[in-house]
């Protein structure tokens, strides 16, 4: 077993780091489960996060294992491993992963800055691989270096859109009833074949949901079904909740959750989780200028007529360029007034080329020089798109 440290703030091995990417993001994110914890009259509980990722993806049909498939040059684990990251409150990410594929896996935390992840060898089955991961989460191993938490997230590591919200729903009803699952509806209807491949009989489709991930535990209902769990169970299963029912007596309390739950499984859903990532990081905006009467105006215009084509426009003052920093918003646009030599375009340059945010995505900036009193917009722009390495 190879553990990273217990806690960490940042990958094992020395790196560049993002500067600060959590801001106010991190507090609300850090009062959600307080908050819950307080309207409950206990205290917030300890959680932790496993992620099995030790899976080869024949159902894919290429050579790379789905979780390290590149999307926007970036391996999907490491959009999974955000999405959790982005939760203050989740304490420790254990990520399964085959022994082949460890010094890549130690590859890409360090690259994408990855922090409070810690990484065991997978075992040669999905339950095996997160039964190793609980086990690095246990008092009772030996050489634990990390600390057992109340609450147990399950997730797979190919399910790179979950969000806060969900995490918190499956989070509250396991430490009210020990065990909880996302479910969706189900999009066909299940069928059951005869030995000699004719129709048995088949389901009402109403009646049954899809089980998704996250699912969450206490981390003692789950830790010892897994403990109990047979052979055959570990070998041929893939229902976590199904384990706490069987070996833990619990009934998972199961919780909707929101369409954008799905697996990438295939490798037409590479080319749809891109689609999404882009969709998602060009709907935000910020609108860069200082705070003279002739910006102000300009700034009102050019966010009314962002409005209408983007979800997320801001407009903010060139002094409040690490705040957006922070936000980690990636398409700028920059006015210059009075400036020729866009010395508020090279202000936020510099900022951004220091934050690293581009590690993360591709950073687009368009820059506009206006020339008062007739507040023009001079009729060019540039836009570009900068990548540190």
């Amino acid at each position: 077993m190879e553990l990273g440290p217990p806690g960490g703030s940042g990958p094992a091995e020395p790196g560049p780091r993002l500067r600060g990417l959590r801001g106010a993001d991190a507090a609300a994110s850090a009062s959600s489960l307080s908050r819950f914890g307080a309207e409950a009259g206990c205290r917030a509980p300890a959680v932790a996060a496993v992620l099995p990722a030790g899976g080869s993806g024949e159902r894919m049909g290429v050579p790379t294992p789905k979780q390290f498939c590149p999307i926007l040059e970036r391996p999907l684990i490491s959009y999974t491993l955000q999405a959790l990251e982005r939760v203050s409150w989740i304490k420790d990410i254990i990520v399964a992963v085959t022994r082949e594929n460890m010094e890549t896996m130690k590859g890409i935390i360090q690259r994408y800055q990855h922090k409070r992840i810690s990484l065991v060898e997978a075992g040669v089955t999905r339950h095996r691989s997160i039964f190793n991961g609980l086990k690095a989460l246990a008092e009772d191993q030996p050489n634990c270096r990390l600390s057992k938490p109340e609450v147990v997230i399950i997730h797979d590591a190919v399910r790179p859109f979950v969000e806060e919200d969900v995490l918190l729903k499956v989070v509250t009803a396991a430490q009210e009833h020990g065990a909880s699952g996302a479910i969706r509806p189900l999009v066909s209807t299940v069928i059951s074949p005869s030995a000699d491949s004719c129709l048995d009989h088949s389901l009402e489709r109403a009646r049954y949901r899809a089980s998704e991930m996250p699912q969450a535990f206490l981390f003692d209902v789950i830790y010892d079904a897994y403990q109990q769990c047979s052979d055959y169970d570990l070998e041929f299963g893939t229902e976590c909740l199904h384990l706490a029912l069987k070996y833990s007596h619990i009934k998972a309390k199961l919780v909707e959750g929101s369409p954008d739950l799905w697996k990438v499984t295939y490798k037409r859903d590479l080319y749809a989780a891109e689609s999404i990532i882009k969709e998602r990081i060009s709907q935000k905006v910020c609108v860069v200028m200082d705070t003279k009467e002739d910006e102000e105006h300009v700034g009102h215009c050019l966010e009314e007529m962002l409005k209408t084509e983007l979800n997320h426009v801001k407009v903010t003052s060139g002094q409040d360029l690490q705040q957006i920093i922070l936000e980690q918003c990636y398409n700028f646009v920059c006015v210059n007034v009075m400036t020729s030599d866009f010395e508020e375009t090279q202000r936020l340059l510099n900022m951004v080329e220091e934050s690293n945010l581009s590690i993360l995505y591709p950073v687009v900036v368009i820059s506009l020089f206006v020339r008062p009193p007739q507040t023009t917009i001079l009729p060019f722009c540039i836009s570009f798109s900068w990548e540190w390495s």
